[in-house]
């Protein structure tokens, strides 16, 4: 039994919802990391996730789905940056230019933390065999052409075909 146990490879099923900047870095640290660790690895991409497999990647943060959301300052002495800075919900969706701001920090932040950016990661976990699985529905729904997307889709298919891998799976998580 503990024999057939060690020789599993575990497996990691990912349900991708969200396409924002902030929300593009859980599934492709996960899928990197479970798939730098020998795992076999899925993430299925749907509704707003699916934009995270388009060619050109134009992110940006949400600070409205965040309130949580601490504002950091990329730049200025360290005591500076430390700070995190409440910004009210009523002033995040009022402010012309607030998202297109914050995703800028965030970006200049993560640069200079280096941490790897969206693209990257997500050609990280390519490169490490992770299966990216696109809901052909949202496709659909959404009216996307699959011209729109990266050539490395793994398969363009509904929850009913995705299921069976995550009922699979030793791990799943719905990001």
């Amino acid at each position: 039994m503990r024999e057939r146990e060690a020789a599993k490879t575990p497996s990691l099923a990912i349900i991708s919802t969200k396409g924002t900047l902030d929300w593009a870095y859980p599934p492709f640290i996960l899928a990197s990391t479970g798939a730098a660790l020998g795992w076999d690895v899925s993430i299925f991409f749907t509704f707003y996730g699916l934009i995270l497999l388009k060619k050109d990647l134009d992110l940006e943060v949400s600070p409205l789905g965040n309130p949580a959301m601490p504002m950091k300052m990329p730049v200025g002495p360290d005591w500076f940056k430390a700070i995190d800075w409440p910004i009210p919900n009523a002033l995040k969706g009022t402010i012309p230019g607030f998202e297109r701001m914050a995703s800028s920090m965030m970006k200049k932040t993560f640069r200079e933390k280096g941490i790897a950016s969206i693209p990257e990661l997500r050609e990280l976990s390519l490169e490490a065999g992770v299966k990216m699985i696109a809901c052909q529905m949202t496709v659909d729904a959404f009216g996307f052409a699959k011209e729109d997307f990266i050539d490395e889709v793994d398969s363009w298919c509904g929850a009913a075909s995705f299921l069976p891998t995550a009922q699979k799976a030793d791990v799943i998580l719905f990001v």
